[in-house]
C-alpha cells in the first residue's frame, strides 16, 4: 500500500529534499506541498493523506495549530502528523505532542531514519525516537506537572485498566515497542498489541503519543524516573 505524505514547511530547499529522499521509495508518495500552515490544513481536508511531515515555524499558521486543526478533523483515519524540528529540546515539540502529533523528528535525521519514521507513523506502531521524546517531556513538565496534577482529576477510564493493562500503559509511555513490552513481560507480541489495543480503547488515546502525553500529566509516572527493568 503507497503511504501519501504532504510536507509542510516555508522553505523550498527543505521541500525539495524531502521529496527526493521520500520519492525514492516505491511505498511512498509525495502528494502536496505546503508552505505555511493554512496551506497544509487545507491539503490535508483536500486530500486526506497518511501522513503529514510538519515543520514548526512557519508564517500565516504554525505547525502547532496547523497540527492542532488536523488532529480535530475528526475522521475515522485521520491524517498523522510527524513535526519536524532543529533542536531536540524545543518546546514546541511538546506542545505539537499535546496537539495531538503522533510523534516528531529531527531535520539532521539521516534519510533512511526518516523513511522508517515516515512508514511507523503510518502504520500508528510507536512514537518516533522515545528517548529524546522522553527528555524533552521531561525538561519542560517539571514545571508544570505540579500544577497539572491539582487541575486534572484520574483521566476516565484509568480505573477500568486490569493490573496487566496498567503496566503495559506505564512501558508504552515510556517509548517502548511492542516487541520490546514483549521481551520485557515475557508475553508474545500479539498478546502485547491486544493490551495495547484494549487501553487505548478504555482511555480513549489515539495513540501512542497521547499515551505519553496522559501518563506525564496525570502523574503515573514522575519526570526524571526510570521504569523497573529499561
Amino acid at each position: 500500500m503507497t503511504i501519501r505524505i504532504v510536507l509542510a514547511d516555508d522553505e523550498q530547499l527543505v521541500r525539495s529534499g524531502l521529496r527526493l529522499i521520500l520519492e525514492a521509495e516505491d511505498d511512498l508518495e509525495v502528494a502536496a506541498e505546503a508552505g505555511d500552515g493554512t496551506e497544509a490544513v487545507a491539503l490535508v481536508r483536500r486530500l486526506d493523506p497518511d501522513v503529514v511531515l510538519m515543520d514548526v515555524q512557519m508564517p500565516v499558521m504554525n505547525g502547532i495549530e496547523a497540527t492542532r486543526e488536523i488532529a480535530a478533523l475528526e475522521r475515522e483515519a485521520s491524517s498523522r502528523v510527524l513535526i519536524l524540528t532543529t533542536f531536540d529540546l524545543d518546546e514546541y515539540v511538546y506542545e505539537g505532542l499535546r496537539a495531538g502529533a503522533s510523534g516528531f523528528l529531527l531535520k539532521r535525521t539521516p534519510a533512511e531514519e526518516l523513511v522508517a519514521a515516515v512508514r511507523v507513523v503510518a502504520a500508528g506502531d510507536a512514537l518516533i525516537d522515545p528517548g529524546v521524546t522522553r527528555r524533552l517531556i521531561e525538561h519542560f513538565r517539571e514545571r508544570e506537572v505540579q500544577r497539572a496534577r491539582r487541575e486534572l482529576s484520574a483521566p476516565p477510564g484509568l480505573d477500568e485498566l486490569t493490573e496487566r493493562e496498567h503496566e503495559v500503559l506505564l512501558l508504552v509511555a515510556r517509548g517502548l515497542s511492542n516487541q520490546e513490552i514483549a521481551q520485557q513481560l515475557y508475553l508474545s507480541e500479539g498478546t502485547v498489541k491486544t493490551h495495547v489495543k484494549h487501553v487505548f480503547a478504555k482511555l480513549a488515546l489515539r495513540d501512542r503519543a497521547q499515551a505519553v502525553m496522559l501518563a506525564y500529566e496525570s502523574g503515573l509516572i514522575e519526570p526524571g524516573a526510570t521504569a523497573p527493568g529499561v
